[in-house]
């Protein structure tokens, strides 16, 4: 059996939450690290990620250690889904979508859900034209995953199974709520084709477990 992997963690940001979930998909142990924010800009945690983010991981498997999140994300496929459970596989032209839409979380979804969390919720004064802005992105993301879903026609991102790629999509998408609470759920109910995808992923066990390993987490944190 495999050694668990420490993944660095921060109880409240999506990022960590979204590998844990492939963590959990692909069943390969591993262990959380949690950090406050002032701890990830010291130089002890800045030997694992120098640019003091989260996550992070450390394999004692491989002798891997590796930040962006992404990037951990496309290790663990190339590692650890040798049965494609949650891949296509290197053979399939599907490699090429899951890897399409995984850029696009990361270049669409996750920068442009974040400044929208940054200017409602943390900002230290109100710029309604970035609130603005990060809302229509939002709703801009969710219809062009909506029509993603609905040409694909099965109910997934990529082929005809849940993959990595509609797995990194669900730590952000279930924050919508939080991060728009006067419209947000009104966007999701107006896109039937991601509401039926966010609600499947929701329901599958190994997201649901970590869903509620992050509730516990904040909990704990006093958040």
């Amino acid at each position: 059996m495999s050694k668990p992997i420490t993944l660095h963690a921060h109880a409240t940001g999506p990022n960590p939450w979204k590998v844990s979930m492939v963590l959990e998909e692909l069943g390969v142990p591993y262990e959380y690290s949690f950090h406050d924010f002032a701890e990830l800009k010291q130089p002890a945690f800045e030997k694992v990620n120098p640019n003091g983010r989260v996550p992070a991981i450390v394999d004692p498997n491989t002798g891997i250690t590796l930040w962006e999140s992404g990037a951990i994300i496309e290790y663990l496929i190339e590692t650890y889904d040798k049965k494609n459970k949650l891949s296509f596989g290197d053979k399939s032209p599907e490699k090429f979508y899951e890897k399409q839409f995984l850029y696009f979380q990361m270049s669409g979804q996750g920068p442009y859900f974040g400044q929208k969390a940054w200017f409602s919720k943390f900002h230290s004064e109100t710029v309604q034209s970035a609130i603005d802005r990060y809302a229509n992105e939002v709703k801009r993301v969710v219809g062009v995953l909506d029509r993603a879903l609905k040409d694909n026609g099965t109910g997934w991102l990529v082929g005809d199974k849940c993959t990595y790629a509609d797995v990194a999509f669900v730590s952000w998408n279930s924050i919508i709520p939080f991060l728009w609470p006067e419209e947000g759920q009104n966007v999701v109910d107006a896109h039937p084709n991601f509401k039926k995808w966010h609600e499947a992923l929701m329901a599958r066990p190994a997201i649901a477990k970590v869903l509620q390993d992050r509730a516990e987490s904040m909990a704990k944190a006093g958040l």
